[in-house]
């Protein structure tokens, strides 16, 4: 995939970057976690998550108190390129 091709934030459909904010608010969380924090359905949150993973905006590691679910949160990576709102640097 060429640089010009890479899907970014900015791309993403609207439940996406609402999962995003969700993530970039509260820190980490379960997928469970994410639906009750956005109020989207089950089924929007996968989604959600499959398409941020997609462009490795999301890590997916294993929450420890409970191993049948996964904990999200928002790769360190993740640069104010692909930011769904424009980013003020003061220098």
């Amino acid at each position: 995939m060429s640089e010009t091709d890479a899907e970014g934030l900015v791309d993403l459909p609207p439940s996406a970057k609402l999962v995003y904010k969700v993530l970039e608010y509260n820190g980490a969380l379960t997928q469970k976690g994410i639906v009750e924090e956005s109020m989207l359905s089950a089924r929007t949150v996968r989604y959600a998550l499959e398409r941020l993973e997609g462009i490795e905006a999301v890590d997916e590691d294993v929450y420890f108190a409970d191993a049948r679910q996964n904990l999200y949160e928002i790769t360190a990576e993740t640069s104010p390129d692909n930011c769904a709102e424009p980013v003020v640097c003061d220098d």
